[in-house]
């Protein structure tokens, strides 16, 4: 089997670890959780080609880190309900200490 080569995405996005030694595959929810979160629009589509639709469906509903803008864009693009995402789970029992 080929080993793909790694995705060229923003540097900045990963200002906290080191680029160079990244396990694309193995940490697979980090950086896509990164680039859904903080990334630009050719991020995503570098991310998509790299990862498919499907494996960043079968990510994303396992991550606890998801913002609120985050869930409602990724439970529209792959139409599925909020409530089916672990972080819609994790927010419920966690609220922030201020509303405002």
């Amino acid at each position: 089997m080929e080993k793909k080569s790694p995705p060229q995405l923003s540097r900045v996005l990963f200002w906290d670890t080191d680029y160079d030694s990244i396990d694309w595959d193995g940490k697979a929810r980090y950086v896509i959780e990164r680039v859904v979160t903080r990334g630009n629009w050719s991020d995503w589509i570098i991310t998509r080609e790299y990862y498919g639709l499907d494996r960043i469906r079968a990510e994303m509903l396992q991550s606890r880190d998801l913002d609120k803008k985050t869930l409602n864009f990724l439970s529209k693009l792959f139409n599925i309900p909020q409530e089916q995402f672990r972080c819609y789970t994790y927010i419920q029992l966690n609220p922030g200490h201020w509303v405002y």
